[in-house]
């Protein structure tokens, strides 16, 4: 874990961050609190969500926690209604879940599959978004980011169906960024390239499909979650007040673009 940062920047801030019991989810909650926000975590399992919101508490974080399967409309509305009721509103809404249960080419991907890929990454990122961008409106603005992928500007082979997905959120971005900025709300994206996380071990766990993975990169190692979390807090916070509709590339000086 990386140092605790000196900036308050959201400082009485309410944050909700889905998916946020492991992984870059949790790194981004754990940031967002230790810039003063009261961060919301949340994940399908209850008992992960119990062992998030314990870890961070015990390092004297503002945090709670609730159990959401954003696929799920029941748990979406009860994820932004429970955090408006109980904490005032909503500043800022991080969509990082995502799913992807398939690997291998894309022509071999079952219609199911498809379908559960972008129910969870797409259709229920915009849901959620804009829920929650109705209460955000009431505070007078506020931040949402989209965790995409890199993946999203180079398909990789074994996961194309998710990288199409994660392509669909840089339209999502682009599209939500006029209406909300209307609203006094920034919407930005961020695009992790090859991150230690459990999500992606398939990819990193083979020393040598590493190796080769990494040293065309620039920074030649792969990244760690609180690498993301940085980003994400900057795109919360008052420094970013000039940026809206852009996805933020975190992926060691990879060239990603359309």
């Amino acid at each position: 874990m990386a140092a605790a940062p000196k900036a308050r920047r959201l400082e009485g801030k309410v944050a909700i961050v889905t998916a946020s019991t492991d992984g870059i989810g949790f790194s981004i909650a754990r940031r967002l609190a230790q810039e003063g926000a009261h961060v919301v975590v949340s994940s399908r399992k209850e008992k992960n969500v119990e062992k998030a919101v314990n870890q961070l508490k015990s390092e004297g974080l503002k945090v709670s926690g609730m159990v959401c399967h954003v696929a799920k409309e029941e748990h979406r509305k009860r994820l932004i209604n429970s955090t408006v009721e109980q904490q005032g509103g909503i500043d800022m809404f991080v969509s990082n879940a995502a799913v992807n249960p398939v690997y291998g080419p894309i022509l071999d991907t079952p219609e199911e599959a498809w379908d559960k890929i972008f129910d969870v990454n797409v259709k229920a990122t915009f849901l959620l978004i804009k829920d929650a961008v109705t209460h955000m409106k009431k505070r007078g603005g506020g931040s949402v980011v989209i965790v995409s992928s890199v993946g999203g500007y180079v398909p990789s082979e074994l996961i194309g169906a998710y990288s199409v997905s994660k392509t669909a959120l840089f339209g999502l971005t682009k599209a939500l960024a006029p209406q909300c900025a209307r609203l006094g709300i920034r919407v930005n994206g961020l695009a992790p390239g090859l991150i230690k996380t459990k999500f992606s071990e398939a990819l990193w766990s083979n020393e040598k499909a590493l190796k080769q993975s990494t040293k065309m990169l620039p920074i030649a190692r792969i990244g760690l979650p609180d690498e993301c979390a940085g980003a994400v807090a900057f795109l919360c916070s008052d420094d970013s007040t000039y940026i809206t509709g852009e996805t933020m590339i975190v992926a060691g000086g990879m060239t990603a673009r359309l």
